[in-house]
């Protein structure tokens, strides 16, 4: 039996479809409530699909998959809140749409470049797997570590006006993240004593505190602005736009593909990094990032749905999970007494183009559910700020304690929310704080790993010029160094006034 053969096998179980496109309505917005993440979605489906066929299980728990990735995004746009670490990068630009009275069309940017995204995601599944998952096999220790670098580079990306203020706001992040029993030593770090403090901080809480009660106190603070009427006369990019734009639409699905497939990393950090590289590749944006700038929604918006493809890569060929989710998948096909790893694609080939079926249905139903909804969610916007501030609230309270069932991550949550209110009035990045505390376990980890491995710090940087994957990326941070100094943007401003200049002159 062919690829297509086993592909069509949902053709022939209307039910399949039938459940792809619920689990996809349901993600979209269970991802929109900040703490109603699809890791927790997916893990109660679990125990709840437990009696179901393995078939009809893997088909509502993709769905939701797909569609929870992209519901983070309605919130980032709507109330600056970020219903998923995904979905960080896009309140930076996608709120500021919003208050310009453009949210329906960034949540139609939003909409069509995750399909695109979750689409190409699933051709490079389909296709180029093995390849992938060798490559992702080749990232050692110290590969991760200067991952975790890089991303902790793109601080001056995230908002900031100024690197220095930055670069505090990352290191507030990391010294946060830091918080709690040390994984391997099992010492208690900077608890003080508490209890409550030995579990640590979870970055899902910081983030709902620093995007959503924050957002909420600072607009309670101004209660006399007008409310700002949404334009959804204009939904659907035109293709010339989607057009236009293809270059950072594929090269941000990359960068979704391959962080997606490197264990451990996820969306949240491919969303990122796709941002940081749209904000310095772009030469000439539909208006400076940060603003309102459509390519910051183009970025992290196709790159978390990309990862998607790119997480399902190491589950199915490997047995590695790329992700949360897939962690929890494999576990749930486990349970249905399937064995993920390096010859599931020849002894189930079913299997494996089933979920690359299932994908491709709920990248379509996406695009349908996403765009048939946002004329509703854009009303939203326009809710009183009376009413809509404390419903913003109430949902973080929600959030936060749904992640672990913990009222002390209610406490944390108030407390991200007053500093994320103090930084804001001060004009300080909030996204960096979120995105140290995402990385402070990859980069930890890996440092210590890569430490004990080669017996020394230094032989570990020596390890950095013995593979060519360790040599590409410190190229790669040297090369970000280089572009974030004052010097290089002078010179930068420069040559682009001269250019500009011949340019007239021509």
């Amino acid at each position: 039996m062919d690829i297509l053969s086993h592909m069509l096998i949902v053709f022939q179980e209307p039910m399949l479809i039938f459940l792809v496109a619920v689990g996809t309505f349901a993600g979209i917005y269970v991802g929109a409530i900040p703490g109603l993440s699809g890791t927790m979605a997916v893990s109660l489906l679990v125990s709840f699909t437990f009696a179901w066929p393995t078939n009809e299980a893997l088909a509502i728990m993709v769905g939701i998959y797909v569609g929870a990735v992209f519901g983070g995004s309605r919130s980032a746009i709507l109330l600056n809140v970020p219903g998923a670490p995904a979905a960080v990068a896009t309140t930076l630009d996608g709120y500021q749409l919003a208050k310009k009275g453009l949210a329906g069309k960034a949540m139609g940017v939003a909409t069509m470049q995750s399909v695109i995204g979750t689409v190409l995601g699933v051709i490079v599944l389909c296709v180029g797997a093995p390849v992938v998952a060798k490559l992702a096999l080749g990232f050692h220790s110290v590969d991760y570590l200067m991952l975790a670098i890089m991303g902790l580079m793109m601080v001056g990306s995230l908002g900031a006006k100024s690197i220095g203020r930055g670069l505090i706001a990352g290191c507030i992040g990391l010294f946060l993240g830091t918080v709690g029993v040390d994984p391997q030593s099992a010492v208690s770090r900077f608890t003080f004593g508490i209890v409550y403090l030995n579990s640590g901080i979870d970055f899902v809480v910081a983030m709902i505190g620093l995007f959503g009660v924050s957002e909420a106190l600072v607009q309670l603070c101004d209660m006399d602005a007008i409310v700002i009427k949404q334009k959804v006369d204009k939904i659907v990019p035109s293709f010339d736009e989607t057009i236009k734009h293809l270059p950072l639409t594929l090269k941000s699905a990359v960068i979704g593909v391959l962080v997606g497939a490197l264990p451990g990393a996820g969306g949240d950090i491919a969303a990122l990094l796709s941002y940081d590289v749209a904000k310095r590749s772009t030469k000439h944006p539909t208006v400076p990032f940060g603003t309102g700038a459509v390519e910051g929604i183009i970025a992290p918006e196709t790159a978390n749905n990309a990862a998607i493809g790119g997480a399902f890569i190491p589950m199915l060929t490997l047995g590695i999970p790329g992700d949360a989710i897939t962690a929890i998948l494999i576990s749930a096909l486990t349970i249905h007494g399937m064995r993920p790893g390096p010859n599931m694609i020849n002894t189930t080939p079913n299997l494996f183009y089933l979920i690359v079926a299932c994908l491709a249905f709920a990248s379509l139903f996406l695009l349908i559910f996403g765009m048939t909804g946002i004329k509703i969610f854009t009303k939203i916007v326009e809710i009183p700020k009376g009413v809509l501030m404390p419903l913003i609230i109430v949902l973080s309270v929600i959030g936060s304690f749904a992640i672990r069932n913990s009222l002390f991550d209610i406490f944390w949550m108030f407390g991200f929310g007053l500093i994320g209110y103090f930084m804001k009035r001060y004009d300080f990045p909030i996204a960096p704080i979120v995105l140290g505390v995402i990385l402070t376990t990859l980069f930890e980890n890996n440092y210590r790993r890569g430490v004990m491995l080669e017996g020394s710090i230094s032989g570990m940087i020596l390890s950095i010029f013995k593979n060519p994957i360790s040599i590409f990326l410190f190229v790669l941070i040297i090369i970000l160094t280089v572009t974030q100094t004052e010097t290089y943007k002078k010179w930068q401003a420069k040559r682009d006034a001269k250019k500009e200049a011949q340019a007239a002159n021509n």
